[in-house]
C-alpha cells in the first residue's frame, strides 16, 4: 500500500474568492503581513498498486482537477 498525495490550486491566472476572503479576514484576526492566499484542495490516496503514481494522476486528470482552471501535483510518500 502506497500513500500518494495530490494537491490541487487555481491556475494563477484564475481568480481565487477564496483565498481573497481570507487574506482579508486575517488582519482582524491579529495576523499582519499576509499579502496573498491561495486556497487549494490535497487528496491522500492509499493504492495499492506498483504504478501508484501513475494511478493518482490519471485519478486527477479524470476527477480530482479540473484542468480548466486547476493545476495538481502528485507526490508518491511511500
Amino acid at each position: 500500500m502506497v500513500r500518494v498525495v495530490v494537491d490541487v490550486m487555481p491556475k494563477p491566472e484564475i481568480l481565487d474568492p477564496q483565498g481573497q476572503a481570507i487574506v482579508r479576514a486575517l488582519p482582524g484576526l491579529g495576523f499582519e503581513g499576509v499579502s496573498a492566499v491561495r486556497q487549494g484542495k490535497r487528496f491522500e490516496l492509499d493504492i495499492d498498486a506498483a504504478d501508484a503514481g501513475a494511478v493518482a494522476r490519471k485519478a486527477a486528470e479524470a476527477l480530482l482537477a479540473n484542468p480548466a482552471i486547476e493545476d495538481f501535483s502528485v507526490h508518491v510518500e511511500g
